[in-house]
């Protein structure tokens, strides 16, 4: 509103109060288009700009080979600026001795063997060179035939020997077909009507509705084990969880509506039996993760969401995740000019340091004891952890509380608590990337569902992805597991104990099951 001369009062006081509300409102006007130009800035940075935290999986179809070349080009042209004294990168890796190997010798036929002066020739070493071969998927129709006896004295019957029980009854779908299927969806991330037209190709007709009948069949089956590892999961004493959005439509609720993938994983630095599981919910409510977790007792550790507050007790501790802090002040890093972001001695710029120092540690901490990394924390991460907290109460009231900056250091401010609770065990995690690091195959693979349209679709989901991830956390080939699973457990028909699955627990069968590396 434009002033007049006129209107202006002709009282000291009111003239000075008048200037400092205009002040005041000049200063709120500056601090939002600050806050807008910020959020513009991020939304450029997350179109448009690269990400350490982009997947692989994510780069545009149709450029991927040669984006990879550029960048090994770039590599290797960047490693022949380097100074001297550093050695420029090796050559391939040799090919795995665990692959089947077929050797084609080269010899001189023996009427050749004899060289110009007329002296036999001998064998004066060999040339090897490595050539990979590919043998496309091999499919062969298994014919059971059960021969039937019978008694033509006194025709009492006739008796034959029974067939093995199958993983899905009535069906010619055999353990390692549906193995296939599974890892092939939720590990490769490859959805079932592709694996339709792959089939095709090999001359079986396998609709989409079958495969998906499959697909829900098999988890049915195997739902037991999965309850089996969640009994097995609350006893570990370190736990770390996590949660992604999925749109599962027909749940009764609106067709936007959020439902929600919980992932709960073992948490420590050593875990003899790591366990990763996956369970559906239609909502973020906090309560669903107190229901999966009845009866845990030990560490928790989580971001900052407020869902997870109510689990704290004298039985459930918190750990926070610093990665989640650290995030904020990267976000805070993009939300500056081009020019400002060049500032080493900038807000932002200067917290950021301070985390990697506190992960440098950790790296050197990674292969010690757990007592060994206790100790080394209460000397070395403990006073970096009070430098950081010292800079954030500094600088809390120099920066505006909608500003990036502001809210990174408000958020680690207000997670304190439990951010730095890792160093009081030495079996703790620095952060809980490992539990984003399971989630993450998921989040790729989630677009390619074919019945997510149901929550019995999105639970089969989660159980399938659970026995993946797990035998992946057990360095199992998922394959080779599941197809152990699918063809042992029809054997021990409809009643059985708890107990007597842990023979099929994957840290029991290290010995009969392919290692994944």
């Amino acid at each position: 509103m434009k002033l007049l001369p006129e209107t202006l009062p002709d009282e000291t006081n009111a003239l000075q109060k008048m200037v400092l509300d205009y002040q005041s409102t000049v200063d709120q006007l500056q601090e939002k288009l600050q806050w807008y130009e910020e959020q513009f800035r991020l939304l450029q940075h997350q179109r448009f700009g690269a990400s350490s935290e982009k997947c692989p999986d994510q780069m545009e179809l149709f450029n991927e080979a040669e984006s990879i070349l550029d960048a090994l080009e770039k590599e290797e042209s960047d490693l022949e600026e380097t100074v001297s004294y550093q050695r420029k990168r090796p050559g391939r890796k040799p090919l795995s001795r665990h692959i089947p190997r077929e050797v084609v010798r080269y010899e001189l036929p023996e009427a050749e063997r004899v060289c110009d002066c007329g002296h036999a020739l001998h064998e004066a070493g060999e040339d090897k060179s490595e050539q990979l071969e590919i043998i496309p998927a091999q499919i062969k129709v298994i014919e059971h035939v059960q021969v039937k006896y019978a008694c033509r004295a006194c025709e009492n019957g006739i008796i034959s020997v029974p067939k093995p029980a199958q993983p899905i009854p009535r069906s010619f779908a055999s353990p390692s077909l549906l193995a296939y299927i599974i890892v092939a969806k939720f590990m490769d991330s490859l959805p079932l009507y592709r694996q339709e037209t792959i089939f095709k190709r090999l001359s079986i007709d396998l609709s989409r509705a079958t495969l998906s009948n499959w697909v829900l069949k098999s988890a049915e089956l195997l739902a037991p084990f999965y309850d089996r590892l969640h009994q097995l999961l609350i006893l570990q004493k370190i736990i770390q969880a996590d949660e992604t959005p999925l749109n599962v439509i027909q749940d009764g609720r609106e067709t936007k509506s959020k439902s929600y993938m919980w992932l709960y994983q073992s948490g420590g630095h050593e875990s003899g039996q790591p366990i990763v599981l996956y369970d559906y919910q239609a909502t973020r409510a906090g309560a669903h993760a107190a229901s999966f977790l009845l009866g845990f007792s030990g560490h928790l550790q989580v971001d900052g969401y407020a869902g997870y507050h109510a689990l704290a007790s004298d039985n459930c501790t918190l750990v926070g995740c610093m990665a989640h802090a650290r995030r904020k002040f990267d976000e805070a890093l993009n939300a500056l000019p081009k020019t400002s972001r060049k500032d080493k001695m900038g807000m932002a710029q200067t917290a950021l340091r301070k985390f990697t120092r506190l992960y440098g540690l950790e790296k050197q901490f990674k292969d010690l004891t757990i007592d060994q990394r206790y100790l080394l924390r209460q000397e070395k991460s403990k006073p970096l952890l009070e430098d950081l907290k010292q800079w954030c109460d500094d600088n809390v009231t120099r920066t505006a509380k909608d500003s990036s900056i502001g809210k990174a250091i408000r958020y680690t401010i207000n997670q304190w608590d439990s951010l730095v609770r890792y160093i009081e065990d030495g079996n703790l995690q620095l952060d809980n990337n490992a539990a984003e690091r399971h989630i993450k195959p998921f989040v790729i693979g989630r677009k390619n569902w074919l019945f997510n349209q149901t929550p019995r679709g999105a639970n089969a989901s989660a159980l399938l992805y659970s026995l993946v991830q797990t035998a992946v956390a057990n360095n199992l080939e998922p394959f080779d597991y599941l197809k152990y699973l699918l063809t042992e457990l029809p054997r021990l028909g409809r009643h059985y104990e708890p107990d007597a699955l842990d023979q099929f627990l994957p840290w029991n069968l290290i010995e009969k099951i392919k290692p994944l590396k």
